[in-house]
């Protein structure tokens, strides 16, 4: 009961730096997202309402989290939850871990979900989960680690689509929702009792059975790019991901400018994965030569891609200055996130894969589980 009121609770503060949409009065497609959500999780969470200015924008972060990640497939669920939470604790977003640790407490165990939250996937016990989560910290880096070997095309687009997924929706929630789900300075003991509080009101959205492409269908059809190889395997992961690339583009192009987006494009053409400088000076470089309104957008959208976590006040205020809508400040944010998401997922092409697959030893000790 505690738990259930931490999350009632997260999910009704105000989203900060925008004024979201009430469920009680969304119409249209903001609504029918809402109702999807509610339906699953049984409530509207806080990463749906910051969406919520910019309604197309929200219809594709919904298909592209929710279509590889709920609906069963070739790989478990308890996988995909634990290269969800990875990939969150490796972005340092302190929402997105707090949450899909708490499911991998019933998904998974306390052991494993711990060390996955505390970013240590050297202590997980369950050697393939352990594959899975030492994959997908460090799938972002041009030298990271393989795919975990044996995958299936189809077992490949799901996973991926998990990771890319939750590339994008980290890098939005660290500038919108920067808080923990969980009270702050909770000792292990209390941390563990809440966690396995959310586990319990979770499971119905963990264990539940969720029909494939109902958010898919919110959105217009789109031809998948040539780069979304990664998904090949899986017609429906393809047709969302492809639908929802296709809305954060357009919104890239309504609400930033052409050098704006060519010079986050260009830095992303370059970027190995490494985190960013300590500071902001790299930035700072980078939107120097700019008039003031591009250089308080290219600050926001090369922040919030390289590091999310940095994106203040200050940043945001400055944007307001020269940008002031709501559904502008959602669209740069958006953007900036997809296009470091989808460079990343562009690095494991269906050829890659095939190719690279010849050359991998197994070391994870056990094959992949097909649900």
């Amino acid at each position: 009961m505690v738990a259930r009121k931490v999350a009632s609770s997260v999910a009704q503060k105000h989203v900060r730096y925008l004024t979201v949409v009430p469920a009680a009065t969304a119409r249209g497609l903001v609504a029918a997202v809402y109702r999807q959500v509610a339906e699953e999780y049984q409530i509207v969470v806080p990463p749906a309402l910051l969406h919520s200015p910019s309604d197309d924008v929200l219809a594709a972060y919904w298909a592209l989290t929710r279509e590889p990640l709920l609906p069963g497939g070739a790989v478990d669920r308890g996988v995909k939850e634990a290269v969800a939470a990875a990939v969150s604790v490796a972005n340092t977003c302190p929402y997105c871990a707090d949450l899909h640790v708490a499911g991998l407490f019933d998904l998974s165990g306390e052991h494993d979900a711990e060390a996955i939250g505390a970013g240590r996937p050297d202590e997980v016990a369950d050697a393939r989960l352990r594959c899975f989560v030492e994959w997908a910290r460090d799938a972002h880096r041009v030298d990271g680690p393989p795919l975990p070997p044996g995958l299936s095309d189809v077992e490949c687009a799901e996973v991926v689509g998990v990771m890319v997924g939750f590339h994008y929706l980290s890098r939005v929630v660290n500038v919108f929702l920067p808080n923990p789900l969980l009270p702050q300075g909770l000792g292990p003991r209390s941390r563990r009792r809440f966690n396995q509080g959310l586990a319990r009101i979770l499971r119905p959205t963990l264990r539940g059975q969720h029909s494939a492409g109902r958010a898919t269908r919110l959105l217009e059809t789109a031809v998948p790019p040539r780069d979304l190889g990664w998904a090949a395997g899986s017609p429906r992961v393809a047709d969302a991901v492809a639908r929802a690339y296709r809305v954060f583009e357009a919104a890239g192009e309504r609400s930033l400018d052409p050098v704006v987006r060519s010079l986050v494009l260009t830095r992303l053409d370059g970027w190995d994965g490494e985190d960013a400088d300590l500071g902001t000076r790299w930035c700072e470089e980078l939107v120097a030569p700019l008039a003031a309104p591009q250089r308080a957008a290219a600050r926001l959208a090369l922040l919030t891609a390289f590091a999310s976590y940095r994106v203040g006040p200050e940043v945001v205020e400055e944007f307001r200055r020269h940008h002031p809508a709501d559904t502008t400040l959602v669209d740069v944010a958006a953007w900036a996130g997809y296009a470091a998401a989808r460079r990343i997922g562009a690095r494991y092409s269906a050829h890659e894969k095939k190719n690279d697959e010849r050359q991998r030893r197994d070391n994870c000790g056990a094959a992949p589980h097909r649900s």
